[in-house]
């Protein structure tokens, strides 16, 4: 929409414009140097940097073409200085105090070579560094070959114990229902939203990725599956920082994608902005096999689908950020974004009866278009209180989307060879949608005596949306009339929240942290054409618990456990009927009940890279697709229900290798135990398996600027509910080329190579006999050419955490 477009533009505007505000008078300090190597070579665009003891960068600067830096800093702390180049070791000084309006000269520092010989020729090292935290993983991918040629989407889909489905659906360890973050903040995007915002998003701007299996109280108790927090690049240089990148693919379909990220820093300001285009092109060719039981024989329906869509997603992420001093900070996050998709299908069906002598055809033809708008603010503060590190911290998160979609469905049917004896009718589709969503909380950290810290805070949560679904029907070329089904729903959602945590340790060996968060929810869900309201509130308590044993230097355990809810997303409670063929609907449920899991985990971690993972979840009231028959009609309905209990099993094992200097590899093996029970109409399902998942890749630096990344992933057969999937694997390729000392790369990425990424299903259940055949052309090749631009001083771009829940619904 237009008005998304100027936004779009204004806030880029905006965000680069602030930061040109000059900084009041300060009082400066100066550190100062020059960097050579071994054989007293001038080092250029080195990276030097003020690290505080504890932790964390305070000032920084890169070295000039003749090896010399000049740091100015108003800062205060105990610092280290701390010099990183490529192909060289990583320099580190003597702690020193860092005083407002000192001058110190390092001199001429030295850096030791760090090279290996292949052939003669320089290379690194470049496996993704594995950070194993008492709740949490993180895997750093900056500088990697992993982030090099590859999207968002990609980088999240290789962390550990995570899998992205062909739809773009994230799964972890084994469960659906996990909540993405970037930045700390929520995303707020539908599952199809977020798979084409992340596809758009370079890899090469994401410093690491947090996987956090079971979160803490601190997060909000929505999502059973756990916590993706995506951390965007945050050291800059001073003055201007950035990228370019251009890139396309072809799977079949040509698709484009370009974005730019510009960084600016001027005194207390700092802004930083990310724009970017991303088109997603994919068809699926689907082939679906349905037996109907009849009294007289078996009536079969053998369906050919072909589906052809493409999503096209401008998308802006930015921030600005205002340092009152060096204890207060206040600042602005915003995300918007504007998606069109185009999607085209077309089928065929034959149909035969018993008894009968000619077959019976259906031709249908599905054309529908959509646009969604959305536009998120984020506005934050947070302070130190004392010396000691108590911090408070606020924020207020405001969402705003509509969403405008319209399908056609033309069918047409006939018997035996006679197309044009047959009958013909429409179904027209109008599903207008929109949201608004407000989040307000606090949080307050306190350091106790003997090393505890208390933490606690209260949050707040106000959800509308409304959704006006119009159908309409012609038979012939008569005519449309209302369809019965149209509806318009609107559903209001009201969620308060506090929680409490206390982190400590008992002694040297052990350490803890203990939580209790308590949720509030007030639901009502109305459909005005149906005059039917459903009113529900709960309160609940959501629990967790975490405790670390240091058995020695290298080996580490790890356990974890706590309570999560997931409720439903806002448009499957509609009552909605929508039409995907004249012989498959989906259905809203207005009763569908929030799922609650209880999670346990047990990690093993040797020499801080090795983990084996045991975990073992109980969700109740799980949501599960249902398939319903009618033999009458020979018509197949589904829709989402509450499932009575499911139960997950697995153990995940990790295992980083590095085989040569220049060839680094990270494998993953996961084995899952799944038991589904459920009463389902007038029969009872019970069913479970265990399957498993591999995953390696293989990295190479290679000589000349070139580096080599080789996936390989399979998956083994699993049941989900009804269904039950057969095995299926694949593998990908990528190779980059560094250009002009690193400031320039070109990726060429090739995905399923040999065509395997074939998923096949069937459903075996009471009187349903269904078998599904589907591929997504994901076999395809992407080239990527990015160049990277930085000039000045390095700093620092502060985040503070948003609301974590309530825009992953929107779905």
């Amino acid at each position: 929409m237009k008005t998304t477009n100027f936004i779009f533009l204004t806030i880029l505007t905006y965000l680069l414009g602030i930061s040109n505000l000059a900084a009041g008078p300060k009082e400066i300090s100066k550190i100062s140097g020059k960097v050579e190597d071994q054989s007293g070579q001038a080092v250029p665009y080195a990276n030097v940097a003020l690290i505080a003891v504890d932790g964390g960068l305070v000032d920084g600067a890169v070295s000039d073409e003749n090896g010399s830096f000049t740091i100015e800093s108003v800062k205060a702390a105990k610092v280290k200085l701390v010099i990183s180049s490529i192909g060289y070791a990583t320099y580190s000084s003597e702690a020193f105090e860092l005083v407002p309006g000192m001058s110190k000269d390092f001199g001429k520092l030295v850096i030791q070579d760090e090279m290996t010989g292949l052939d003669e020729v320089t290379v690194k090292a470049s496996r993704p560094e594995i950070i194993i935290e008492p709740d949490k993983t993180i895997v750093n991918v900056e500088g990697t070959v992993m982030a090099e040629g590859s999207n968002a989407l990609d980088v999240v889909g290789r962390s550990p114990g995570i899998y992205v489905d062909q739809d773009g659906n994230i799964n972890l360890n084994g469960r659906t229902g996990a909540t993405v973050m970037i930045n700390d903040r929520p995303t707020y995007m539908s599952a199809t939203d977020l798979a084409n915002f992340l596809r758009s998003m370079p890899a090469d701007n994401i410093k690491s990725i947090e996987v956090i299996n079971n979160p803490s109280s601190r997060f909000d108790a929505e999502g059973s599956a756990g916590v993706i927090n995506i951390q965007l690049k945050k050291n800059t240089v001073d003055g201007v920082f950035g990228n370019v990148m251009v890139g396309s693919q072809y799977n079949g379909q040509y698709a484009p994608n370009a974005g730019a990220t510009l960084n600016v820093k001027k005194g207390k300001w700092s802004t930083n902005g990310t724009l970017n285009y991303n088109e997603y092109a994919v068809y699926n060719d689907l082939d679906i096999n349905r037996n109907f039981i009849l009294e007289e024989g078996v009536s079969n329906f053998n369906q050919d689908s072909r589906i052809t869509s493409r999503y096209k997603t401008p998308s802006f992420v930015g921030s600005a950020n205002y340092e009152i001093n060096e204890n207060q900070n206040l600042g602005i996050n915003l995300q918007a974004s504007n998606s069109r998709d185009i999607n085209t299908s077309s089928s065929t069906t034959v149909v035969t009866n018993p008894g009968q002598e000619f077959n019976n055809y259906i031709e249908s033809f599905n054309d529908s278009e959509g646009t969604r708008n959305r536009v998120f603010t984020n506005l934050h503060y947070d302070a130190k209180l004392d010396t000691v590190g108590t911090k408070i911290s606020a924020d207020v998160d405001f969402t705003l989307m509509d969403s405008e979609n319209s399908s056609l469905l033309d069918n047409s049917y006939w018997a035996g060879n006679d197309p044009e004896g047959g009958f013909s009718d429409r179904v027209l589709t109008i599903n207008d949608m929109f949201y608004t969503i407000l989040t307000a909380k606090v949080d307050f950290i306190k350091p106790l005596k003997g090393g505890k810290t208390l933490e606690t805070g209260v949050k707040g949560s106000w959800v509308e949306s409304d959704n006006d679904l119009d159908l309409s029907r012609a038979v012939g070329e008569g005519p449309y009339e209302p369809d019965p089904n149209s509806n318009r729903f609107i559903y209001n959602e009201n969620v308060l929240a506090a929680y409490a945590m206390l982190k400590g340790s008992f002694n040297e060996k052990f350490s803890y942290q203990a939580g209790l968060r308590g949720e509030y929810s007030d639901i009502t869900g109305n459909s005005v054409t149906l005059e039917q309201v459903n009113k529900q509130n709960y309160f609940n308590l959501f629990p967790s618990l975490f405790l670390q044993q240091k058995v020695s230097d290298k080996y580490q355990i790890v356990y974890n456990a706590n309570r999560r809810i997931t409720r439903p997303n806002y448009r499957l409670l509609n009552p909605f009927v929508y039409y995907i063929d004249p012989l498959t609907s989906e259905q809203g449920n207005p009763n569908l009940r929030p799922q609650y899991s209880t999670n346990f985990e047990m990690n093993h971690i040797l020499k801080g890279a090795y983990q084996f993972t045991l975990g073992y979840s109980v969700t109740e009231d799980a949501f599960m697709q249902v398939f319903e028959q009618d033999q009458e009609s020979r018509s197949t309905t589904t829709f989402t229900d509450n499932f009575d209990k499911t139960r997950n099993a697995n153990f995940r094992a990790i295992l980083p290798f590095e085989i040569k200097k220049w060839w680094n590899t990270s494998n993953m093996v996961q084995v899952n135990y799944n038991q589904f029970q459920s009463q389902i109409g007038e029969d009872v399902l019970d069913v479970d398996q265990v399957s498993y998942m591999v995953r390696t890749q293989q990295n190479f630096t290679l000589p000349k600027g070139f580096k080599l990344e080789l996936m390989a992933m399979y998956l083994g057969p699993q049941i989900w509910g009804q269904g039950s999937i057969e095995g299926f694997g694949w593998l990908d390729l990528g190779v980059t080329k560094s250009l002009m000392k690193d400031k320039l790369s070109l990726s060429v990425n090739g995905t399923d190579l040999f065509r395997t990424q074939v998923i096949k299903a069937t459903v075996d259940f009471a009187d349903i006999d269904t078998s599904f055949r589907q591929y997504r052309s994901n076999q395809g090749i992407r080239f990527t050419l990015r160049y990277n631009f930085a000039k000045g001083e390095s700093f620092r771009v502060k985040s503070s955490t948003g609301s974590s829940e309530e825009r992953n619904r929107l779905d």
